[in-house]
């Protein structure tokens, strides 16, 4: 078991994931930056917004984890870091684990109300 101060830590780090993950804008900078580092300019480029704007998705990307920031020459291209990307998908496999099994129980009952109604339909004949 975990200690409390460290599952209150990992709370505020999923609570920084789901709140960068909820603008499009930021979503869409991770798309880019899963196909490979760029810098802020090639970040901006598909973006209708100035670069002050797309530099503060950034600083919530970084200071959520899901982002960090390289150093290249004269370059600061920033990559993703999927470690935070994996912490928030397992909280939420939990989550689709038990939708799965609901719609798992409710499969069988539609199943089972189906053959207890062909039955049904057989002996009226």
């Amino acid at each position: 078991m975990q200690p409390q101060g460290y599952r209150q830590v990992a709370s505020r780090q999923l609570d920084a994931v789901f709140a960068a993950l909820a603008d499009s804008t930021r979503r869409a900078i991770l798309a880019r930056l899963a196909s490979g580092d760029a810098s802020v300019n090639e970040l901006a480029a598909p973006f209708a917004m100035s670069q002050p704007a797309i530099s503060k998705h950034l600083k919530v990307l970084e200071r959520a984890g899901l982002i960090s920031r390289g150093r290249d020459a004269q370059r600061r291209p920033r990559r993703l870091e999927a470690r935070r990307l994996a912490e928030a998908n397992r909280w939420l496999e939990r989550y689709r684990q038990f939708w799965e099994g609901n719609f798992q129980r409710l499969d069988s009952l539609l199943e089972e109300m189906k053959t207890k109604e062909k039955k049904r339909g057989r002996k009226k004949r």
